[in-house]
């Protein structure tokens, strides 16, 4: 993808955002064991190896056509001449604009990796199709040199975003809800339109072919306004202090239900979309257990450790920021007290990272990549069924470990949000978010700090009548 694809990035972007939010309007899971009455029969496992090779073929050809047509540009005039070239090599590490290279590719590699989740494929199985189906763009699909980082972007952070949209698909398709079932296939296809696609070609085929295993998950819907309450070194050319947001969150697979495994990557994964009036997609990230097991400590301590996956985008009006990588980490859930649960996640890793180098210009290409190390922290106090107060931290220090003559960027991002549960699903909130970046330059230009708080009051709706607590205390079901 290029700067020509702008206008089919924002549409993706958008349905991208909106179809996830569809999620929530299935709240109830069927109990363990228990089928659904709407869908339809399920029929034997099966799966196809030809069929995404096919349909990744045949999405980017058409691609191409689509930028070669609508882009304005050369680089999709692709020739014999092109292939063979671009075979011989060498890779590069391109310019395009942020957006394309650190969102729109990764949903594109998303795209090849659920094509092959839904003809009955395996996580890592997919995962070789979004890599070698990304090289097959890079090389046949683009008459410019293959790019190193859109590999990484496409081929890799595809699968880490690709595996939740699709569990996300299946869940809302599976699970019981008040909406016909019709309405749900038209929500699992766009939050998957590689799922969708091959349902709607190959029917229920590769449905038995993966159970989801009936995951406790929290999630929830935010719809509100906010505004900028602090800001220092601003120079992004016109930035408005105050815009709508919508903001979509899910964690899956939380710990403490004892009929729930975590063998396969993604049992547990927690996925975040935060798109603005002003700045379109915001936040997109996804992070999940890729190999680990889960574990106790005492009667009041649930929890899973091992090696997580990691795809951050981070896009305030101050500056840009995107890593794909993998941490070390842990999730659990503390029971403090009776009706008092503290849940939260603690993530330590390296990622292959992007980050502005000066306040957004025009075209979007003022960034370098490095690899850098990453923090993570995210909390979650939960009173009862009433409130809870989130809090969310990331920071990356991109220049630290390569390419240091670029330069340095460290960014951070604090996020905290009190909700408290009005009726039923309702809830109400207030949150606070503070992006900060700390950058210095070689070539004798001149360090900058640039810093951004904002608040904003929400309408919350939530997935269930609760916060997502698991509570396995004195033979207690998990499910609260």
């Amino acid at each position: 993808m290029n700067a020509g694809t702008g206008r089919a990035a924002r549409l993706v972007r958008h349905a991208c955002l909106a179809a996830a939010s569809l999620a929530l309007l299935n709240p109830v899971a069927p109990a363990h064991g228990q089928t659904t009455q709407d869908s339809p029969a399920p029929t034997e496992p099966d799966h196809s190896d030809l069929v995404p090779a096919a349909e990744i073929i045949g999405f980017d050809f058409l691609l191409n056509r689509f930028n070669r047509r609508f882009s304005g540009s050369s680089d999709y005039d692709v020739s014999w001449g092109s292939i063979r070239r671009n075979l011989r090599g060498p890779w590069i590490v391109d310019n395009d604009p942020f957006k394309i290279n650190q969102f729109a590719h990764p949903y594109q590699g998303s795209i090849y990796h659920d094509a092959a989740r839904s003809a009955g494929l395996g996580y890592w199985q997919a995962s070789a199709y979004t890599f070698v189906g990304s090289a097959w763009w890079e090389i046949t699909g683009e008459q410019t040199p293959p790019a190193r980082n859109d590999q990484v972007a496409s081929g890799i952070a595809g699968s880490f975003l690709g595996e939740p949209l699709f569990r996300m698909a299946r869940l809302v398709l599976e699970n019981r809800s008040e909406l016909p079932y019709v309405w749900r296939e038209w929500a699992a296809a766009a939050i998957s339109p590689s799922y969708g696609f091959n349902r709607l070609l190959y029917g229920n085929r590769f449905e038995d072919s993966f159970s989801d295993h009936d995951p406790i998950y929290y999630s929830r819907l935010r719809l509100g306004a906010r505004r900028a309450v602090g800001q220092a070194s601003l120079d992004t050319g016109g930035d408005k202090r105050q815009d709508a947001e919508v903001d979509f969150a899910m964690d899956y697979g939380l710990p403490g239900d004892e009929h729930y495994s975590y063998h396969r990557p993604f049992d547990f994964f927690s996925f975040r979309a935060v798109a603005s009036s002003t700045g379109g997609m915001e936040v997109l990230s996804s992070r999940g257990l890729l190999v680990g097991t889960d574990f106790a400590a005492g009667d009041a301590y649930r929890g899973l450790w091992g090696l997580y996956a990691n795809y951050d985008y981070i896009a305030p009006s101050l500056f840009h920021v995107s890593s794909t990588g993998l941490s070390i980490g842990t999730t659990g859930q503390w029971w403090a007290t009776q009706n008092l649960a503290l849940q939260g996640t603690a993530l330590v890793g390296v990622g292959y990272s992007a980050a502005s180098t000066s306040s957004a210009s025009q075209n979007d290409r003022d960034y370098h990549y490095g690899m850098a190390p990453r923090l993570g922290l995210s909390l979650r106090a939960i009173a009862g069924s009433r409130a809870s107060l989130d809090l969310d931290a990331q920071e990356y220090f991109i220049g630290r470990i390569a390419n240091r003559s670029a330069g340095r960027d460290d960014v951070s991002r604090v996020d905290a949000a009190l909700t408290w549960r009005v009726h039923g699903r309702h809830a109400i909130g207030l949150r606070y978010v503070v992006s900060r970046r700390s950058a210095s330059f070689q070539g004798g230009n001149a360090a900058a700090s640039l810093r951004l708080a904002t608040v904003g009051v929400f309408y919350t709706l939530l997935g269930l009548d609760d916060f997502g607590t698991v509570d396995w205390r004195h033979g207690a079901s998990a499910r609260e």
